[in-house]
């Protein structure tokens, strides 16, 4: 079932969906019930066979502040513990969601992205950005720890210990520049392009080897745990499996009949 969620705007198109942040007034921070909406969204991707990637992106000056101050943090004050696990639980599964969603995934930062908006931005597989996005992880400048949302996990594996330790003890804004340099954003580019390039890497990646790209994400995330050996083996496995996918006879005869490849939508063997 197409997702139908009330809390942001979701739409379809040539195999990609895009999932836009609505609420440009409070930069559009996040809700109790846009937090559960999205979470849900992208487990509901993982059987929605009609897309092969996703993008995330915002309305107006940000991509997204984080939660909402007052429809969020000012509730939780005083609160049993047990609520405040369950809150930060399903944030956490957010995170996961999209990380273990295996199909690509893609930030497009329109603005100022900090807090959870900077966790979901790391957990995409792709960021690209405007020029005027900028980007904290600010949880130590409200007292909580960088570790939030999983940033303590992924964050190191893109930009390295030294600068994510940076980035997530110091909580400051850094900008559009800079996170490029140190590979935080995979591009950037101006507001007027963003959407275009945007679009270019999604059509692109959507038209790929949906098991092909399955499987890169999913040992992405696996062998960060891996010894060299277990590695080796669980490539081995895997990519002997992926030469049995009807993708792997398609690219060789695209190759041979230099045409482009018309990849299969799903990762099943079965049309």
């Amino acid at each position: 079932m197409k997702p139908d969620p009330e809390h942001f705007r979701y739409s379809e198109a040539e195999g990609i969906a895009t999932i836009r942040l609505d609420r440009p007034e409070r930069l559009n921070a996040l809700t109790f019930d846009s937090y559960a909406e999205l979470r849900d969204t992208f487990a509901a991707l993982r059987n929605r066979n009609e897309v092969r990637a996703v993008v995330i992106t915002g309305t107006g000056r940000a991509f997204c502040s984080g939660g909402d101050t007052r429809d969020i943090i000012g509730r939780l004050f005083d609160v049993p513990e047990a609520d405040l696990f369950a809150f930060t639980r399903m944030t956490c599964d957010l995170i996961e969601n999209i990380r273990t969603l295996e199909k690509p995934v893609i930030a497009s930062l329109n603005g100022v992205t900090c807090g959870a908006g900077a966790v979901m931005a790391i957990a995409a597989d792709m960021r690209i950005a405007t020029d005027a996005a900028k980007i904290a992880f600010l949880f130590t400048k409200v007292g909580l720890s960088g570790a939030d949302m999983g940033a303590a996990w992924l964050l190191p594996r893109i930009v390295g210990l030294g600068h994510a330790s940076e980035l997530l003890m110091g909580g400051e804004f850094i900008s559009a520049e800079r996170a490029a340099e140190i590979g935080l954003y995979n591009y950037v580019t101006s507001a007027d392009s963003l959407e275009s390039l945007t679009a270019e890497w999604a059509e692109r990646l959507a038209s790929g080897p949906s098991m092909g790209m399955a499987v890169t994400k999913r040992m992405l995330n696996a062998e960060a745990h891996m010894s060299l050996p277990e590695a080796m083996q669980a490539e081995g496995w895997v990519q002997a499996e992926c030469m049995t996918h009807p993708d792997y006879l398609e690219a060789h005869k695209a190759a041979q009949e230099k045409r482009p490849a018309q990849f299969r939508k799903t990762t099943s063997r079965r049309s």
